[in-house]
């Protein structure tokens, strides 16, 4: 049984801590994926907290995350980027991965912006296009929300019919037309557990299940957000696309390296999205 009394201290705990190490609240949060953590470049009195000081954070074990929690003041708005996330495949709990979202809804966000780096399943797509969010599939074999639910946190059965902000989705789209990006498209994200990537047999049920992109991130933040009220926004680049019939073999170093080339324009997108908010 999950131990929310203990579960439910240490959110308070960091809640707490925070409230008394930044100037300002955020309204508005980021989370950055694989190969996206340069956003906080376009910060402005900003303050950068590591992950291991904020009481309750798990730690970042994986290399291309920086493990940091920047606040200020992005596009006039002020805004947490969460710089670098955890993973189900590292050996946290589903609830463990939500925890600093958690924390931050508490904090008195209102929207967060989840973005990822994923592997395409679309073949009419191409590395480097930008997937807007419409739907996800979980197919982790966990839940942040298993257990004994807080009500003052959100519903014990809360709603996904909609999961993604259609205001918020609405907005992606102006951005993409103002900018003049082509590549920018909507579709399903797929979470599974990781780590090891997909086979070729895989990727073809994964297809058939009606799945664009696939990855082992964000499903578990975002559902954590949706519980506690927020608006949610999922963008996602997509690092490579793979063909099961013509299959090529997947290495984290092409993945990162497409990420951090998308990584420019993914950041005027994200800009020009909360200038509008």
């Amino acid at each position: 049984m999950i131990d929310i009394k203990a579960h439910k201290e240490q959110v308070e705990e960091a809640v707490a801590f925070l409230q008394s190490r930044l100037p300002v609240l955020p309204e508005i949060l980021i989370q950055l994926g694989t190969g996206l953590g340069n956003l906080v470049e376009a910060m402005e009195s900003s303050i950068s907290i590591p992950y291991e000081e904020i009481p309750g954070f798990p730690h970042s074990t994986v290399t291309s995350h920086a493990g940091n929690l920047v606040c200020g003041t992005l596009a006039g708005k002020p805004c947490a980027i969460l710089q670098g996330r955890f993973h189900y495949y590292e050996g946290y709990s589903a609830r463990e991965v939500g925890f600093p979202i958690r924390v931050l809804s508490l904090l008195g966000v209102q929207t967060a912006i989840i973005t990822n780096a994923s592997g395409g399943l679309n073949t009419t797509w191409s590395a480097g296009t930008i997937m807007t969010l419409k739907d996800h599939i979980n197919q982790l074999p966990d839940n942040p929300l298993r257990g004994p639910n807080i009500d003052a946190w959100g519903p014990r059965f809360p709603d996904l019919s909609e999961p993604y902000d259609p205001a918020l989705r609405k907005l992606a789209r102006k951005a993409a037309r103002k900018l003049a990006f082509s590549d920018v498209t909507e579709g399903t994200y797929i979470c599974i557990p990781g780590p090891s990537l997909e086979t070729p047999a895989e990727t073809r049920m994964l297809r058939q299940w009606g799945a664009d992109a696939v990855g082992m991130s964000s499903v578990p933040e975002i559902i954590t957000a949706l519980h506690g009220g927020l608006r949610v926004l999922g963008l996602s680049v997509v690092a490579n696309v793979n063909d099961p019939d013509d299959f090529i073999p997947i290495l984290l170093e092409d993945i990162v390296e497409a990420a951090n080339q998308a990584e420019p324009k993914l950041q005027k997108m994200i800009l020009e999205i909360v200038q509008e908010l």
